[in-house]
């Protein structure tokens, strides 16, 4: 008899990588609910309900992961003991080529019958609408859990997303780390089984140092209620984490100070503790002399303390700390972590000292020893070309060209100092503090911070024109030349980080905004390069890629996809003007002349498409008043001789709307005509003059954008 329990299973282990623990215990979840589903032991809803549910398509009533440093555990609800019996469908090969013109099996449906235990007889046909293929249907009695979930588990473990495994002892078990214990209890029954080659049972461990020892878990439902209470340990990922996050603020408050931290640096320290507490540390006043984010990236980095801040903002000579021990005296744990940042800080500081002893400029001839990349030259040879194109791209913006070319050209120069070599994320931020060091100006010094940026989605724009220029230089650099040497991203394959400096580019352009010509700033950066290093036939590809990346980027923003459609077949280069684009587009869809006009639009397409074979081209020539015949055509003509200049004048303007409103008084005339008029008339003059006169239409419809895209499907 088969009976509905929950299912716990824990795996118990050495301390698992913290950085992606989470994502350990989410997947450990989700690839041991696709086989218990499958099987028929758990039923799939569509209600997950419950903390840690491995996606809609397998959810459950309630299944929940656990994820402590030692351990990955999963509690399912609802779990059968035998699965029912059930009907397996199994598809065969196609009709096609399972059977001969005799229509006898052929060897290939011999084998599929052999391997499902099934005669010919017992086959069905089955189409798909694509094809018709043999299907056999398997009546199978239902099997108990304890005979697959030990397989289920090990399947689930290596499909884990774990960078490389490790054996340990005589066997020839792998894993990310060694796995020391092993409980599977349905209920309160125990399934027996292995896994890794450890047999199933109901004991564990607890924390390291606070547990009562060896714990013995009942039942499955009792499993987190004892881990805390008996074994001093918290199990859920997620409550820990806010446990900590309350811990922190409390404490902050405590200390009447600020708190600002990653999210990932908390995801990090919950994977770092068991049961959590939080004690306050404090260092010399001294050190914070030194830039601050040095101070932080140090703590946070490599100490995992979480800085305090003053109510100005300003980092404060204490910090707190993330601990794995509830004590009643926390003096020798606060001690111990300041003595260990104590030298962090003092390195920081001796980075510092020592880098501003030389100038940024006399670092140059450094850079010519860094390998940018073997066919583009150092980062000396880069920092040379990102100083002209950063120049010509503030000459045509009208901003200080010197300015623009000495903070691009000292741009990396902070890439040969100790601070950024032992911290890399600090590339820029110390360039900028060099900067001032060394007397260059303010905006200087800020375009160096910021030539960076945008460095991820949400991030900063670079502001002013100096800044702007930097950062627009350093990334058009990186793009003109890896798609010059034919070093163009495929798949999710992006090892120059191409798609990042794309969109980087297109933000700065779009949201500051920059009345900039896209295929000029291509251009500049190309005109950096020496003489044939460039391939000649990559811009076109380039500004390709850049389109695809500002579709994407549009799409997240919410417009609609017909109007992005309309507005990038223009294949825009002024970016800055896409967005006042698509809100032209918006408001003239929501007039009632849009629809028709869409459609006549992409009727017009296609009748010039194909009197040119597959060219849209102005190849008719002007249409001529002397022959224009029927009065449909007269009174177009006529029409659009008083509205060109009016839309003329709108786009000129920048008032795309208006000129998109202006086109909606065209509806009757382009009505009537398509109603009266035969555009493909047997006299060829005629023919060519109507020919020309669409060709004039469909240039004045589509000033503002593609409104062919906008067209609704039927």
């Amino acid at each position: 008899m088969s009976t509905r329990e929950q299912l716990l299973i824990e795996l118990r282990t050495e301390e698992l990588p913290p950085k992606s623990l989470k994502k350990l215990g989410e997947a450990f979840l989700q690839h041991v609910l696709q086989p218990l589903i499958e099987g028929g032991y758990v039923e799939n809803q569509a209600a997950g309900k419950a903390e840690g549910r491995a996606g809609e398509a397998m959810s459950v009533m309630a299944a929940r992961f656990f994820a402590t440093p030692r351990r990955l555990a999963l509690q399912i609800d609802n779990v059968l003991s035998v699965q029912p019996d059930r009907i397996v469908e199994r598809k065969g090969p196609a009709v096609s080529s399972g059977v001969d013109a005799e229509g006898k099996p052929t060897k290939a449906l011999e084998g599929f019958l052999r391997s499902a235990g099934v005669s010919f007889e017992q086959l069905e046909r089955v189409n798909d609408g694509k094809a018709e293929y043999f299907v056999a249907r398997i009546s199978k009695v239902g099997e108990p859990l304890e005979n697959h979930l030990g397989q289920f588990i090990e399947a689930a473990l290596k499909k884990l997303p774990v960078a490389k495994v490790m054996r340990w002892g005589n066997g020839e078990a792998q894993f990310v780390r060694p796995v020391h214990g092993l409980i599977m209890l349905h209920g309160s029954q125990l399934i027996p089984g292995s896994v890794l080659g450890i047999q199933s049972g109901n004991a564990t461990l607890g924390h390291r140092f606070m547990s009562e020892g060896e714990i013995t878990i009942t039942k499955a439902s009792e499993y987190e209620s004892v881990m805390e209470n008996k074994g001093r340990v918290i199990a859920s990922f997620d409550r820990r984490r806010e446990m900590i996050r309350e811990l922190l603020n409390k404490n902050a408050t405590t200390q009447s100070a600020q708190l600002k931290y990653p999210e990932a640096l908390l995801d990090e320290v919950t994977a770092l503790v068991e049961f959590p507490a939080v004690y306050v540390g404090e260092f010399e006043q001294e050190y914070l002399e030194v830039p601050p984010e040095c101070l932080i990236l140090t703590m946070q980095l490599n100490q995992k303390y979480f800085p305090l801040f003053g109510d100005d903002g300003k980092l404060l000579n204490r910090f707190l700390i993330v601990s794995n021990m509830v004590v009643a005296d926390s003096t020798n744990i606060v001690t111990g972590n300041q003595r260990v940042v104590r030298p962090r800080l003092s390195d920081a500081r001796f980075f510092f000292e020592t880098d501003k002893k030389a100038r940024l400029d006399s670092r140059m001839e450094k850079l010519a020893n860094v390998v940018y990349h073997n066919k583009l030259g150092s980062q000396l040879d880069r920092a040379e070309r990102m100083k002209k194109s950063a120049g010509a791209i503030a000459a045509r913006m009208g901003g200080d060209v010197a300015a623009s070319e000495r903070a691009a050209f000292l741009s990396k120069a902070d890439l040969t100092t100790n601070m950024v070599g032992e911290f890399p994320e600090l590339q820029g931020i110390m360039g900028r503090y060099y900067a001032l060091n060394d007397g260059e100006s303010a905006v200087v010094a800020d375009a160096i911070e910021t030539h960076y940026r945008p460095r991820f989605a949400g991030d900063d724009l670079p502001q002013g024109h100096v800044a702007c220029a930097a950062a627009l230089a350093e990334k058009l650099d990186a793009l003109v030349g890896f798609f010059g040497i034919g070093q163009i991203p495929t798949g999710d394959k992006d090892p120059f980080g191409l798609r990042r400096a794309a969109l980087g580019v297109l933000r700065v352009l779009l949201e500051t905004p920059l009345p900039l010509d896209l295929s000029g700033l291509l251009d500049d950066a190309k005109k950096s390069f020496n003489a044939g290093l460039l391939s000649n036939d990559f811009a076109e590809g380039l500004h390709d890629f850049m389109l695809d990346r500002l579709r994407g980027y549009l799409r997240e923003a919410g417009h609609a996809p017909a109007a992005i459609e309309a507005v990038l077949a223009h294949r825009p280069t002024r970016i800055d003007l896409v967005i006042p684009k698509l809100e032209a587009v918006r408001e003239f869809v929501t007039l009632p002349e849009a629809t028709a006009l869409a459609a006549a639009n992409k009727r017009i397409v296609n009748i010039l498409k194909k009197a040119e074979g597959s060219k849209v081209e102005s190849s008719f020539g002007e249409p001529s008043a002397a022959l224009l015949q029927d009065s449909a055509e007269k009174n177009l003509f006529e029409q659009m001789g008083r509205i060109a200049p009016l839309v003329h004048k709108h786009v000129a303007s920048d008032h795309y709307a208006a000129a998109l409103k202006e086109l909606a008084g065209l509806r009757a005339a382009v009505d009537t005509f398509f109603d009266e008029v035969m555009v493909m008339a047997e006299d060829a003059d005629v023919r060519k003059n109507r020919l020309a006169l669409l060709t004039q239409l469909a240039a004045l419809m589509n000033r503002v954008a593609d409104i062919s895209k906008l067209a609704v499907e039927k």
